[in-house]
This record gives C-alpha cells, structure tokens and sequence, in this order.
C-alpha cells in the first residue's frame, strides 16, 4: 500500500519516509518545493492534493488548518482509509486554549475526526531539534545563552516521533487513538548542553540571559512563536521534572532513545561546517 507523506522534507517527515522504506512500504513524499525525488503537493492549495493522493491508502501529514477541509475533501475522493497527524502535547497542558499552537493543532484535529477517515494523532511534546537554535553560539562562542538552565524537558527524538506514526500507518489497532508522547527522561537545559559538549568531546559553557535575549538568538533560526511557546514551557519547567513517556516501547517494540543518542546523531550540526571544495 502507497503511504503519501506531507511535508517530506522536515525533520520527522523525512524519518517517516525512510522508516517506511527500511520496512519495505511504498512511500511517497511530497513537498511544496519538491526536489527531484519528491511530488509536489501543498496542503493550503486544494489543486495539488488529487495527483498526490491517487491510489494511496495512507497519509501522513502535518497541521495546517487553513487547508484542511480540502485534504479532506481530498483524502475522501481519493479513497484514503488511514491518516496519521503530527499534532501537538500542548493540547494536555491545562489552559490550552490561549495556546495559538494548541488551538492551530485541536482545529485540524477536530476536522479530521469529523472526515469518516481512520485517524491516529501523533501528540508530539518537546522536539529535540529544537536545540539546534544552540548551534550558533556553541560553535563561534563555545556557549549557550538560557533564561533558564535548570528547566526541565524530555525532549523527543525525531526518529522516535516518526516511528509511533509509522506504527499507526501500517498496523492496526491505532484508529482513533491520540498518543501523547514525552522523552524518556526529564533533563535540565544544562544537562542537555553537556550532553552536546559530551558528543563532542570538548566542554560547553552555559549563561545565564533574559528571557528576551534568548528569544532574540532562537527567532535566528525558528518563528517567533514557535520560540515563545519554547520560553514558556522552560518557564514553567523550573523547579520541577517534565512528564516522560512509556509510550514510544509500547507502540514501536523499541526503546525510546535518549537525547544522549539524539545528540550524538547530530553531532555535526553543533560543528563547524567543513569547506566545499
């Protein structure tokens, strides 16, 4: 059966595709630019759904309300039985509703479950990719700058988040089922810089800075709001150890990975590039 994988190109939709294909499924990806390998498709324009959908099965994709009722207009004539959505922990968080986020993930949501299609929503908390807004500094200055070192987080392995999805795209037993996924262990910010500086085997300072400071080095490379949601769970993360999760083993057979793992798998993004010859 052909899986359609929106948003291809991203750090856990590329993961899909590969795990799809290293357990022999047909996966197409798709992508609003598309590289040679990809089908171009985009979620906020109806017109590119039909082609990508034909004769698949499955889906995968993203939240993006403001075009959703044309996937699922879509998915629907195109036959899809199954859709798999990345959505968000912040809907488990009380007061969600004043989260742009949690209220952006719960709208696509709740279209979906109105579709008729079977569905299983990936409730992912904190990216490990996220830390990656510390390569900067951590490269030219040997540091990084947090409002907050002693807050805690789990952060998820991308790979980890891909393989729950994948779990609900080629096996039963998913529909209708909205996983919350945590890490495995509750880490300070500090700890997560010294796992980086363990990889790469060289010590990373970390300094104490204003909140607005450290958003003003995070919208380098991620949306303001996307950095402001960040800031407020490290913010309520003070003090206290973050939620963990048994759920990536008992979905996928497999032990979660630590962000240990996480950050010897991305060891590189925290060095300096090598020259292009």
């Amino acid at each position: 059966m052909t899986t359609v994988v929106f948003g291809a190109r991203g750090n856990v939709g590329s993961q899909v595709v590969s795990q799809l294909r290293a357990a022999g499924e047909d996966a197409r990806p798709t992508s609003r630019n598309p590289e040679s390998a990809a089908v171009a498709a985009d979620l906020t324009d109806p017109a590119t759904l039909p082609a990508a959908l034909a004769g698949a099965e499955r889906a995968f994709l993203y939240a993006h309300p403001e075009g959703i009722d044309g996937f699922v207009r879509a998915a629907r004539a195109a036959g899809l039985r199954r859709v798999v959505l990345l959505s968000t922990a912040a809907l488990s968080r009380p007061g969600n509703e004043d989260s742009p986020i949690a209220r952006r993930h719960r709208a696509v949501e709740e279209a979906i479950e109105a579709s008729g299609l079977e569905w299983t929503f990936v409730r992912a908390g904190m990216f490990a990719t996220n830390t990656r807004a510390w390569a900067r500094t951590i490269i030219e200055e040997g540091r990084v700058p947090l409002p907050y070192p002693e807050a805690q987080t789990a952060p998820l392995h991308e790979a980890d988040i891909a393989a729950v999805a994948v779990a609900a795209l080629t096996s039963d037993g998913h529909g209708g089922r909205a996983y919350t996924l945590w890490g495995p262990e509750s880490l300070t910010l500090r700890e997560q810089v010294a796992a980086i500086g363990a990889a790469l085997g060289r010590p990373i300072g970390v300094e104490t800075v204003s909140p607005d400071e450290a958003r003003a080095e995070m919208t380098r490379t991620m949306p303001g709001f996307a950095a402001d949601a960040i800031l407020r769970v490290w913010a309520a993360g003070q003090g206290q150890p973050s939620a963990v999760s048994t759920l990536v083993p008992e979905v996928t057979g497999h032990p979660a990975r630590t962000y240990a793992d996480w950050a010897r798998d991305h060891v590189a993004d925290f060095r300096v590039p090598k020259p292009v010859p």
